[in-house]
């Protein structure tokens, strides 16, 4: 194919004028990064102000708790509800802005920021640390099923380094959400640091006979926690799903090896399979106990893990013990809320509808005025015609 060269210089010309839009273009984005970073310091100068201000009208209303008068014992009420009120839209305004990484991802990652300003970049983000525990749950007890058919220390090192990098690329990611508004409870992000640390310890446990005494009760219990895992994600991803869409929890919540303080509603067929899971971790510390004094010269590894499976059964029962009576005792006031805000949204969508109803009559009603000048401005043609 020949081509001239007036042809190509066109071309080249063309190209150099979309090249001046893409400058312009560039030039605006440049000056729209600018101004917001200047608002982004407004908005925390002034979140920093109204902090300070309330907890100087706080500091005052010290003062008046001994007072009588009706008048002002309500407004001393009004002032607190308020202050109450305004701390909480603080907190979401916070939500939309940049905030700093914590020591954990400084030291893993460096200065860098990690905050997601767009919602549904969180939620995407949300969303894809959920299919990735998925993913590594399915594989996990796939690799615990075969370390139990096949005794291969290969297969055995792979499945425990899988553990490693797996737990340790969770206290990232949960770092990062907890950066950009998740709320997980810190036993949770702790259970996974331990976790990490566990797992450590397992890939340098030497291979003998206290390890094989070991070994194939760990694969069954990391079986069991991978299928109990999956049945609550399963859960979990649902009632999440319908929570957030009711407005009634925050878009970054996630999902946990544990019990959340919003998971009481049908929990009830999930909760002794954690329990019993719970139970697989003291009996495991149980067992590792023993094996620190039967057979002899057992290795450090033994009495570490032991240590680990104690804390982790202690901490994951006590967090369940005291979460599931705070959430039976706000089980009525979250069924009110509810219902009320179920009404809210069936008014609004009645609104809606009402609005697009009034929109269509007056659409109709101007195509119909249209309609009639027509008809009066071709009865007027035919006249004159006439």
């Amino acid at each position: 194919m020949n081509i001239d060269i007036d042809t190509l210089t066109n071309e080249w010309d063309e190209l150099s004028r979309e090249f001046s839009e893409l400058e312009d273009c560039n030039r605006t984005y440049i000056e729209l990064l600018e101004q917001l970073h200047s608002h982004q310091q407004k908005c925390f100068n002034e979140i920093k102000h109204q902090r300070y201000r309330m907890n100087q009208i706080c500091a005052s209303l010290k003062q008046f708790k001994n007072v009588e008068s009706p008048e002002e014992k309500e407004k001393i009420a009004n002032l607190e509800k308020n202050t109450i009120k305004r701390k909480a839209q603080l907190h979401e305004i916070e939500q939309s802005l940049p905030a700093k990484s914590g020591r954990y991802l400084r030291i893993i990652l460096g200065d860098v920021n990690v905050s997601i300003l767009n919602r549904n970049d969180k939620v995407r983000y949300k969303d894809e640390y959920e299919k990735f525990k998925l993913i590594l749950n399915v594989i996990g007890l796939l690799m615990a099923f075969l370390n139990l058919l096949f005794n291969y220390r290969v297969l055995e090192l792979s499945y425990i380094f899988l553990l490693v990098w797996y737990y340790c690329t969770l206290t990232i990611r949960e770092s990062i959400l907890k950066v950009n508004g998740s709320r997980i409870k810190g036993w949770w992000r702790a259970h996974h640091f331990i976790s990490t640390v566990a797992a450590g310890v397992l890939l340098v446990w030497p291979q003998g006979e206290h390890w094989q005494l070991f070994r194939k009760q760990f694969m069954y219990f990391n079986a069991y926690i991978s299928v109990v895992q999956y049945l609550q994600f399963g859960y979990q991803k649902g009632l999440l799903y319908r929570l957030k869409a009711l407005g009634e929890r925050h878009n970054m919540d996630i999902t946990i090896e544990g019990f959340h303080s919003w998971m009481w509603r049908g929990l009830s067929f999930l909760l002794p399979f954690l329990f019993v899971g719970y139970a697989f971790q003291a009996y495991n510390a149980w067992a590792l106990y023993h094996l620190s004094y039967e057979p002899t010269d057992a290795p450090w590894h033994v009495s570490v893990m032991c240590g680990l499976f104690w804390v982790l059964f202690i901490g994951n029962l006590t967090t369940t013990l005291l979460v599931v009576p705070e959430k039976i005792r706000e089980k009525t006031k979250e069924r009110y809320r509810l219902i009320s805000m179920g009404k809210s949204m069936k008014l609004r969508k009645m609104m809606k509808q009402n609005s697009i109803s009034e929109n269509a009559m007056d659409t109709a009603a101007e195509n119909s005025d249209a309609t009639n000048a027509t008809v009066c401005m071709k009865d007027d043609e035919e006249k004159k015609d006439n």
